[in-house]
């Protein structure tokens, strides 16, 4: 039997999880397949509805994490097989190279800077708009702040083209090691937390929003990185055509969602939420901005949430449109762009004229999720989360004893919800280590 435990996911769920039981005292395996914790909320610039700052709330829980003595985070890392049962499990994880010493770097970017391809390859964390080199730190508060080496773009690696190797000159520590492969390690985990989160519907297939064909439609995440003081502009909100500041910005709600064309028609039940707060960021930044929010319905159920929508009428200028829109053109001398929608209480077609569009994208399952499933044993529902064995009274168990779910992996939430549910499946997966330790044989004899 053991008192470890194993989470699958090293976002602010996995994370919150990973601290509850350290204070606990039981061993943690924290496995996280990025090359840093943090998840999907160290994109964002603020939370609502207080409108915090979100990466100086999730920094120090990444640090603290990380540094925590009965915590081992395992980034670059994905289960790859899972045995036994609950109090017994074995687990095989994969850790892939990072080609770079975790105990030799320093995070210092000398490779980064040295690397041929710097400034060439598309950066994946600020959703394409800046670049990286093949060498590279993910983002400035990446925990662990080391270094990784893209093996699918490094032209040694992949090509054995690059004799120079500057990155390796250029680290003073001689922490570039191109020999490093990758590992495979068992794990023994008295219980699994499953915190793997979500990600977001590609719009490139409604084609009537003319996303990936105008320029200036972009969707939320790429908001977030371009609204960020730690984005690719800066913080600066640019037009991706000319590099002008917006002053009219449209947010079309539901997109991907709420829609069985795309495979998903539940209500994702925070889009309102966020696309309020990026119309807030964008007055905050120019009081003189003009924020329109097309929505099929305001769900604002949440503490504080309808304040939040008011506060967004009254203090920050937001026009509420109940719409859908059914296409969106350009004009291709200003590239600006006209929205057309059915004005659903004026029952009338009308137009918009707008600089840039935000689509508000469905939250979705991530890629891997049937996979892992199947590796876990556990159930997953028609849309493709995993599933509870009982939303109401038992919305954290699987069918499977001992495995245990939590946050946006779930189901489509806010923050607040998933920091809940990663202290909620900490409580159940420490009851269920000691339960099983009760039973254990060994302890059983030991006691007679």
């Amino acid at each position: 039997m053991s008192d470890s435990i194993l989470i699958i996911g090293g976002g602010v769920c996995g994370i919150q999880a990973a601290l509850d039981l350290g204070d606990k005292g039981h061993h943690v395996y924290l496995v996280e397949k990025e090359p840093s914790i943090g998840g999907r909320m160290a994109l964002l610039d603020k939370v609502f509805p207080t409108n915090d700052c979100s990466i100086c709330i999730l920094a120090p829980k990444m640090i603290t994490c990380f540094n925590h003595p009965n915590v081992d985070v395992l980034t670059c890392s994905e289960v790859v097989e899972v045995k036994g049962k609950a109090g017994a499990f074995k687990v095989k994880v994969r850790r892939r190279a990072r080609y770079v010493d975790e105990e030799k770097c320093t995070g210092c970017g000398s490779c980064t800077e040295e690397c041929v391809l710097a400034g060439k390859i598309p950066d994946e964390w600020n959703q394409g708009f800046g670049t990286r080199a093949a060498a590279y730190i993910p983002f400035m508060q990446a925990v662990p702040r080391v270094a990784i080496i893209d093996p699918e773009n490094c032209l040694h690696l992949s090509k054995d083209r690059c004799k120079k190797k500057k990155c390796v000159d250029a680290c003073q520590r001689g922490a570039i090691d191109f020999e490093q492969k990758d590992v495979v390690q068992t794990i023994d985990a008295g219980a699994i937390i499953v915190a793997t989160g979500l990600t977001i519907y590609d719009p490139t297939g409604d084609t009537e929003y003319g996303y990936g064909k105008f320029e200036n439609v972009i969707h939320s995440m790429e908001y977030e990185r371009l609204i960020n003081a730690s984005g690719p502009t800066g913080g600066h909100l640019k037009r991706r055509s000319d590099g002008e500041r917006p002053k009219r910005i449209a947010y079309i709600q539901c997109v991907g969602a709420r829609d069985v064309r795309s495979g998903h028609p539940y209500c994702c039940s925070v889009c309102c939420m966020c696309a309020t707060k990026d119309a807030m960021l964008a007055y905050m930044h120019h009081d003189d901005t003009k924020n329109y929010i097309l929505y099929t319905d305001i769900r604002a159920f949440g503490r504080g949430f309808d304040e939040y929508i008011k506060r967004g009428k009254e203090e920050y200028c937001i026009e509420y449109i109940r719409a859908r829109p059914g296409e969106i053109t350009e004009d291709h001398e200003t590239k600006n762009l006209y929205v057309w929608y059915d004005d659903t209480e004026s029952a009338g077609i009308k137009k918009l004229e707008v600089d840039m569009v935000v689509l508000s994208v469905a939250f979705v399952p991530p890629p891997g999720l049937k996979e892992l499933a199947s590796i876990l044993g556990i159930n997953i529902d028609e849309y493709d989360f995993f599933k509870a064995i009982d939303d109401m009274l038992s919305p954290l168990d699987t069918n499977v004893p001992g495995i245990y779910i939590a946050g946006a992996c779930t189901r489509p939430m806010d923050v607040t919800d998933a920091v809940t549910q990663g202290g909620g499946a900490a409580d159940r997966a420490a009851l269920a280590v000691k339960e099983h330790g009760r039973k254990s044989p060994a302890k059983a004899g030991a006691g007679r």
